[in-house]
């Protein structure tokens, strides 16, 4: 005999759902794996005794985030990072859904690994987790996968991960193929013959230090060529990273003559830039590089305003033989998913943006690109949310990293901020053991 679903109340929380701009005191009540109740003065004579209460505390209670750019090792390289791991490191970080790349091996480009995602995320992930499938065969860039049969299997959309897609007519037609079925493309734009042999941004210190630069151009050439063949498809187009300036404003041409644009910034370019390479510390090696002090303002203000979309962790694990290199030889990336919260909540600290903007980069606006239900607080939403507290000081410690690889650029780092409870379909799947806020 199943047993009847448990109701469980969240009081004194501050609820917080950007995407009805709500921010207010109250509650919340979730029957099973869904919201059943929104709102203050939800209890006047008092919680029922027949549900679990939950005190938040007077604590931020939101949509959990979504992540919509990591990278796992699984299949492949699971010495680097699993589902599972992944899972465990999205749930300690607020993160309630993440998209993962299809940049494995094999690569993720046939309806077989669309399945091998989906059941293994099912037997081990703590979390939602969605597979986007492959834009070309082998991320080769050569041939076009089976969109509409990876779709059809589950994929939620189509990238190239890493790498991008040169071939100007292919590009095309994918965007034109992708807007058949009002399939998302996802694409990481960077000129790779500008790019090549690039491993820092283009300018003084990459000179002082003796490595090549990747100059912004690389990226803001691809971005111009990417509009100008959505213009042409009218297709649906995600720039997955903007880390420049010039970027960015082409976006926002884009997006102001109507064409169905969107785009995301990484954690890591709203808090660093080229200087904290500082004397080759491979920790802080990323694609796109960590760009020059005004390209991050840029990137803050583009935030700010709604012109970026999206904030992601694009949480890249990376094996200790793989940073400890010389720079111009490491992999680029960091791990991402367990400080994505507390380093876009920097900005809000920082007095940039309000709460509810810092939130609705992490929750609404990725499940509105992707056309998820979740990322909102509301009766009938799947039971995804977070508990943090907003003010309480974390100092980043990469040792105590729930993810299998440690390559934090943040290590040592004081953020303000932390994570109290995950819940997915109305579970918890992670609580700090430093938690103020108690089940009664």
């Amino acid at each position: 005999m199943v047993p009847d679903p448990e109701q469980i109340a969240y009081v004194n929380a501050r609820l917080i759902d950007p995407a009805s701009g709500l921010d207010a005191p109250g509650a919340v009540v979730t029957l099973g794996g869904e919201i059943q109740a929104v709102g203050p003065n939800l209890f006047p004579e008092g919680v029922p005794d027949d549900f679990k209460m939950i005190d938040c505390a007077g604590h931020v209670l939101c949509p959990g985030l979504i992540d919509m750019r990591v990278f796992v090792g699984e299949p492949g390289a699971e010495h680097q990072e699993t589902l599972a791991t992944a899972s465990q490191a999205a749930a300690a970080g607020g993160v309630t859904t993440i998209i993962v790349m299809p940049n494995t091996a094999p690569v993720i480009d046939d309806v077989s690994l669309v399945d091998f995602i989906k059941r293994r995320s099912r037997d081990t992930a703590l979390i939602n987790v969605h597979p986007m499938a492959a834009l070309t065969k082998g991320l080769n860039g050569e041939e076009l996968t089976e969109m509409g049969l990876l779709r059809e299997a589950g994929a939620v959309g189509f990238t190239d991960g890493r790498r991008s897609v040169t071939n100007s007519r292919l590009m095309r037609n994918a965007l034109a193929y992708a807007s058949n079925f009002d399939a998302v493309v996802v694409h990481h734009a960077e000129d790779p013959t500008l790019a090549e042999n690039g491993a820092m941004n283009e300018g003084e210190l990459a000179a002082r230090l003796g490595l090549n630069g990747v100059p912004s151009a690389a990226e803001t050439i691809m971005v111009h060529r990417d509009l100008a063949l959505v213009e042409l498809t009218g297709a649906r187009y995600h720039l997955s990273q903007v880390s420049c300036a010039a970027a960015l404003k082409a976006v926002e041409k884009a997006k102001a003559d109507g064409l169905n644009v969107t785009c995301a910034v990484s954690a890591h370019h709203l808090c660093l830039n080229e200087n904290d390479v500082g004397e080759y510390r491979t920790f802080f090696k990323t694609n796109p590089p960590l760009r020059a002090e005004n390209d991050r303002h840029a990137m803050v203000e583009g935030l700010a305003s709604g012109a970026i979309d999206v904030v992601v962790s694009s949480h890249d694990p990376q094996a200790p033989e793989n940073k400890r290199l010389p720079f111009a030889d490491a992999a680029p990336g960091t791990v991402g998913l367990e400080t994505l919260l507390i380093a876009t909540l920097e900005q809000y600290h920082a007095g940039h943006m309000d709460l509810i903007t810092a939130l609705k980069s992490l929750t609404s606006s990725p499940a509105d690109i992707l056309g998820f239900p979740v990322g909102r607080l509301k009766p009938g939403a799947p039971a995804d949310m977070l508990l943090f507290d907003v003010d309480r000081p974390t100092v980043v410690d990469s040792a105590q990293l729930k993810s299998k690889s440690k390559n934090t650029p943040f290590d040592g780092r004081r953020f303000q901020g932390r994570v109290l409870r995950t819940i997915v379909g109305g579970k918890t799947v992670f609580e700090d053991d430093q938690s103020d806020a108690r089940p009664n």
